[in-house]
């Protein structure tokens, strides 16, 4: 049995990787969609920031996956696509309402919270524990700054 180390990373780890940069990557459009949808010029820099920083965790997990060898993916998925396409709608018929925009952000932001807790759990130990640890950090801060902004549109 050999020592993993990230240019050696174990199957399921590159997996558990694949998988985070798949859902950066639609949180990255979902993100950028969502500062389109708004004329809040506070909530709209949240979510480009936040859009950036869902854009750097992916490049950097794109790095290891390929110093692995492995191909990593460009592109989000599927049911990323469809959620923008829901929250454009869903948009339209609130006109833009910073509340409504905020509290779908949210629920995107507790989604990509949920699956890093469970690939923290189920990699601990792992050669990448202090990227995913540090990436994490960065989603949990994010999800923050929305729910505070969520927080203070709906005592509005």
């Amino acid at each position: 049995m050999s020592i993993e180390t990230k240019q050696h990373l174990a199957s399921e780890t590159l997996e558990k990787l694949k998988n985070l940069i798949q859902i950066n990557l639609d949180s990255e459009k979902g993100l950028l969609e969502a500062s389109k949808q708004t004329q809040d010029k506070e909530i709209t820099s949240v979510f480009l920031d936040l859009s950036e920083d869902r854009a750097k965790n992916a490049r950097d997990l794109q790095m290891f996956v390929r110093s692995n060898d492995e191909v990593a993916q460009d592109e989000g998925s599927y049911i990323g696509t469809l959620h923008r396409v829901w929250l454009d709608f869903r948009s339209t018929m609130t006109g833009g309402n910073a509340m409504s925009i905020l509290s779908e952000a949210e629920r995107g932001e507790d989604y990509i919270k949920k699956i890093y807790e469970e690939v923290l759990i189920e990699t601990a130990g792992s050669a990448m524990n202090d990227v995913l640890t540090r990436q994490y950090a960065t989603i949990k801060a994010g999800h923050d700054r929305i729910r505070e902004l969520r927080n203070t549109y709906s005592k509005d």
